[in-house]
């Protein structure tokens, strides 16, 4: 029963949550769909905070997501041994770029006072939740280790299994709870998403691709663009 609720319903309704408030968000309030950066505030700690983070952040979860796209592959690159070290040394490595970057901006929003007064409890709420899921991942990491081999036997299973609306728990219902709370961690995290500024995310402007191009005119006076005339003539 307690494996249903966290790997069956827990899923779902976060996933559900997580389009339903985005999409009333976008419509009820569409400004608020931004960043809301503070980076005019105070921008030194961001640059070296926000850059190691989001490189680290978005190659790990591109290196989850196509491990959940393409098993087969991923299964046929680390069967052999080298490649399977390479890889998780750089996962490891990533975990911890993110770590660092991460823990500079959660300390600039402390030591700052003018970026700590437009930090809302939202923020907060997200920075632990991601604090905590990246702790867990390098806890999984060290110490399950090869995880991008067992997992494409269990975890991958699963959401596989999510997906098809066939769930199936007895693939991580055994998993040690580390890895579990990681899991549940990564749906608590989307279910949170569209209640906070990371909803910026989603929100590329994708329409430029297709848009007409914008005209820019100058609109000054032709006397002042002209050279000043020779009074000597």
């Amino acid at each position: 029963m307690l494996d249903s609720f966290l790997f069956v319903a827990f899923p779902y309704a976060a996933i559900v949550v997580a389009v339903a408030v985005g999409v009333y968000r976008y419509y009820a309030d569409r400004f608020s769909y931004s960043s809301q950066s503070s980076q005019f505030l105070e921008n030194r700690a961001a640059f070296w905070g926000s850059v190691p983070w989001h490189y680290g952040l978005i190659l790990v979860l591109l290196a989850h997501l196509l491990a959940a796209l393409f098993p087969g592959q991923l299964a046929a690159l680390i069967a052999e041994p080298l490649r399977l070290y390479g890889l998780e040394i750089a996962g490891l490595a990533l975990g911890l770029l993110a770590l660092i970057g991460l823990g500079v901006l959660i300390v600039r929003r402390l030591a700052n006072p003018r970026v700590l007064a437009v930090t809302t409890a939202m923020d907060w709420v997200m920075l632990t939740a991601l604090l905590a899921q990246i702790a867990l991942g390098l806890a999984v990491a060290l110490l399950y280790r090869w995880g991008s081999g067992w997992s494409l036997n269990t975890v991958v299973p699963w959401l596989a299994s999510l997906v098809t609306f066939q769930p199936q728990t007895q693939y991580v219902a055994l998993l040690p709870w580390t890895v579990k709370l990681h899991i549940l961690m990564g749906f608590f995290i989307i279910a949170l998403f569209p209640f906070t500024r990371m909803v910026h995310l989603v929100s590329f402007p994708i329409t430029y691709i297709w848009r007409p191009y914008q005209v820019v005119i100058w609109n000054r006076k032709v006397s002042a663009l002209r050279a000043p005339e020779d009074k000597s003539m």
